[in-house]
């Protein structure tokens, strides 16, 4: 069996102690959906605000979201009201600011400390993620960039503001990133970066192979667990390109993206890619057959009483791959219905990879568009390793974890 699992060393956003804080701009009606995303994520969210963002967004309303007293005045009546800041700098594993104003951000930048907020941000030493969000002009004054110069140097990460229409009637750049992304960019934060300087190409989804104009052969693969896997890599500082089939799923941010529809595009994409790639992880479930023929229009019924369609076969990607690979670590996923192990053992074999993910796909605990996974391990030394069924992001991790322990 592998050593002890990296997994348990791999902290994600689940459990950790986060602090959101708002200040005055009319981009704090979305910081209530990011508090919210935090909190599904499952981390424990407090949020300080400046006096005037409680005249865009109430306290009580992100008590009520994070389930904590908010604090927005170091004077307020309440007995641990001095010392409520100190005590949230010590315990915060990570801070957002968001929206951050040009007069927080200025504040921030001198090293001032006047209100609840910047007496905080003085006092944190976890990480602090800056969200800009004001007008256009504003964000592209000079004395603004050189204060966002400023943070960045001293260690802040910024997270550049949106282009688009704004709340004032300009258009340009300024707009607070949408809560979805700055959360994914909290989780970022958080997680140890093992995999800095290492190269992952990932394959995801299925394919699609076009019988007429109107018709295709596919399967069932939603893609979740190889966007998993891609946005764990990227979390844990690795360069990583996806080649994805046709999903329903948002693009990993940072993640370089190519979209891909048959398995031919999919093979000629992966092929091209994979001689700068330290680590391949072929997730994709690839269609095994293709129409001989693509009818030119679309089939109509005749009558009969049945359709003859011939089909051959795709090129096998991951066995290619593994006929070229050099030194570098490749991974499949088995799609399996029967005989899990069995059928996984020939693949690891016929496919020259160093690591076979072998996954159930039938049934009512198929892996195919469920959120969580059950998975077998099976290693090119003999050794097999069974993972409890869990969460696929929770799964991606472990499963990079033991692709470094095969580094």
């Amino acid at each position: 069996m592998p050593k002890k699992m990296k997994q348990d060393q791999v902290k994600t956003i689940e459990g950790r102690n986060i602090v959101v804080g708002v200040s005055g701009g009319i981009a704090a009606y979305k910081s209530a959906e990011l508090v919210r995303a935090l909190v599904k994520k499952g981390a424990d969210v407090r949020v300080m605000m400046t006096e005037n963002a409680c005249h865009f967004v109430g306290p009580l309303t992100f008590e009520a979201l994070s389930g904590h007293p908010v604090c927005f005045d170091l004077f307020d009546g309440a007995e641990d009201a001095a010392i409520r800041h100190i005590e949230w700098a010590g315990q915060a594993e990570a801070v957002v600011i968001a929206p951050a104003t040009a007069n927080i951000i200025g504040k921030m930048a001198a090293g001032m400390a006047d209100d609840a907020l910047t007496t905080f941000l003085l006092a944190v030493t976890a990480p602090v993620m800056v969200c800009p969000a004001m007008n256009t002009h504003m964000y592209k004054n000079r004395a603004v960039q050189r204060n966002l110069a400023l943070l960045r140097k001293d260690g802040y990460v910024v997270l550049e503001p949106g282009t688009g229409e704004l709340a004032c009637g300009t258009t340009g750049p300024g707009r607070m990133p949408e809560p979805d992304i700055i959360a994914d960019r909290v989780c970022r934060l958080l997680v140890e970066k093992d995999m800095t300087g290492k190269k992952v190409l990932v394959t995801a989804g299925p394919t699609r192979e076009s019988i007429d104009p109107v018709r295709y052969i596919s399967n069932h693969s939603s893609g979740r667990m190889g966007y998993a896997m891609a946005r764990a890599a990227e979390y844990r500082g690795a360069e990583v390109t996806l080649v994805t089939g046709p999903v329903n799923l948002a693009p990993p941010v940072a993640v370089d993206v190519v979209p891909v529809q048959t398995a031919e595009e999919m093979a000629e994409e992966t092929l091209a890619r994979m001689g700068d790639s330290h680590i391949i992880i072929k997730v994709a479930a690839v269609g095994d057959y293709r129409a001989e023929k693509v009818a030119s229009q679309k089939i109509k019924k005749g009558g009969k009483p049945g359709l003859v369609l011939n089909l051959k076969e795709n090129q096998d990607i991951l066995k290619e791959v593994g006929k070229k690979k050099k030194k570098q670590v490749l991974v499949g996923f088995a799609a399996e219905t029967q005989a899990l192990v069995k059928n996984a053992k020939k693949k690891l074999a016929e496919k020259n990879a160093d690591m076979i993910v072998a996954n159930m796909v039938a049934g009512k605990d198929s892996a195919f568009g469920s959120e969580t996974n059950e998975v077998c391990l099976l290693y090119k030394d003999g050794r097999q390793e069974r993972l409890p069924r869990q969460d696929k992001e929770k799964l991606a991790h472990v499963i990079l974890s033991r692709i470094l322990d095969l580094i």
